[in-house]
């Protein structure tokens, strides 16, 4: 049965080498690391938090604010390193190896993180993530930003209400889960902090981008990976997973048709349930 969990009965702090690190954290068994994307407003429990329930029924399950978002510390964008942020939590935590699962952003960091630290990951999960290192571009955007990224760096501008639900309305394919308490979530989280915001737009979306990483590095990761991706996915193109599961060997994918950005959210229960049986399978 699953759980009833808040955000503030899950949420948890911890300072690292580097970094003060808000999460939230719920069950027990093998760790689940779960990180986010890089929208305005987003946090562990914004993008996480209708999953963790579920999930904690079997797993420990540790949904990250990563440096630069949420309750953690503010980081100027030539000191943001996300992979490092990540390693240095798990070693905080005393945890030897988790399964990662990230969202965009997070996604990217999961395979950056996998290239880097192989010996840390069990499972490398995905969903909606751009391929590191892998600039051709067949189908999505030729060079320029995707209609959601242009709406992702307006919310950085104008985090009000309206704008955070025309990038909530981009990151889902049913409007029924743009819900007012998602928008008010997402604005009131981004305007609570406007140094975040500022060293954002300092930085561009670059900043927050994995570097060095290459299709031969992503092509020698043998962790397990599965990687999810939304057929109408407004922000990063499905061609992305379909990059990172023709390198990796030990690969799938799911595609799911009428699922936008936010696959977790919109399919959260076919979600969960593949992702407990990826995570637990021997």
């Amino acid at each position: 049965m699953p759980q009833t969990l808040t955000a503030e009965g899950t949420s948890r702090t911890v300072r690292t080498k580097r970094w003060k690190i808000h999460y939230n954290e719920a069950g027990e068994g093998p760790p689940i690391l779960m990180l986010h994307g890089s929208g305005p407003g987003a946090t562990g429990w914004s993008n996480f938090g209708p999953n963790m329930a579920m999930l904690a029924d079997r797993f420990r399950v540790i949904a990250v604010d990563m440096p630069g978002w949420g309750a953690s510390d503010a980081v100027a964008p030539q000191d943001r390193d996300h992979v490092e942020a990540a390693l240095q939590l798990l070693e905080a935590l005393e945890i030897d190896k988790a399964a990662f699962v990230g969202n965009s952003l997070g996604g990217l960091i999961s395979v950056a993180f996998a290239v880097r630290h192989p010996d840390r990951i069990s499972r490398l999960v995905t969903m909606g993530s751009g391929a590191p290192g892998v600039s051709l571009s067949l189908f999505g955007p030729g060079g320029g930003l995707s209609e959601g990224l242009k709406v992702l760096l307006k919310g950085y501008h104008d985090p009000s209400p309206e704008t955070i639900r025309e990038l909530v309305e981009i990151m889902t394919y049913d409007s029924a889960f743009a819900t007012d308490e998602l928008v008010r979530q997402r604005s009131d989280e981004a305007r609570r902090r406007p140094d975040h915001l500022a060293h954002f737009l300092a930085g561009g979306l670059g900043a927050d981008m994995p570097s060095g990483i290459t299709a031969d590095h992503i092509a020698a990761i043998r962790v397990p990976s599965l990687h999810f991706h939304g057929r109408d996915d407004r922000v990063v193109h499905f061609e992305n997973s379909l990059k990172l599961v023709s390198l990796i060997p030990d690969s799938r994918m799911v595609l799911m048709n009428r699922c936008g950005h936010w696959l977790q959210l919109e399919h959260a229960d076919e979600f969960n349930r593949l992702v407990a049986d990826f995570v637990s399978a021997p």
